[in-house]
């Protein structure tokens, strides 16, 4: 490897290291009266549409029974609601609720506003390189959506 290749490999390593530690940070910050795991479900729910238990457990990589549980508590908050599979009457679909669909808007508003907060900290020059940036961490979230989908289900 060339020292030119060497140095992108440790700039991307160092600037994921930022960007994956910056994450960790807001995710404690914010308080939550949901799991992480029923936050990805919801999330996955409002991104996919409704799916199969047994789906979203291996999307989510938890054993069936324990999305079994997790979507009960869903259910009882009112964030989903289980329907009938017209292919399948054995099995029941879950979907979000308008009610599961705000509930995530809020948390993600809340998780923008943390992170607003804190860019205001920022000198100028910072928050500029920031902005500039922006771009360019929408297009790894939209490229990751399909990977990171497709190796939940691959579990």
């Amino acid at each position: 490897m060339g020292s030119a290749e060497a140095d992108r490999d440790e700039q991307s390593l160092a600037s994921a290291a930022a960007v994956y530690g910056l994450l960790s940070t807001l995710l404690r910050r914010i308080p939550r009266d949901i799991s992480l795991t029923s936050l990805a479900t919801l999330s996955t729910l409002d991104r996919t549409g409704a799916k199969k238990i047994t789906e979203l457990a291996a999307i989510e990589g938890v054993t069936q029974p324990s999305m079994t549980t997790l979507i009960a508590g869903l259910e009882r908050a009112g964030f989903v609601e289980r329907s009938g599979d017209p292919n399948d009457r054995r099995v029941s679909m879950v979907s979000i609720t308008t009610a599961g669909r705000d509930y995530i808007r809020r948390r993600r508003q809340a998780g923008t506003e943390a992170f607003a907060a804190l860019v205001a900290e920022l000198p100028p020059d910072e928050a500029a390189a920031l902005a500039a940036a922006a771009p360019a961490l929408t297009r790894l979230r939209e490229i990751d959506n399909p990977q990171r989908d497709a190796l939940r289900r691959a579990r």
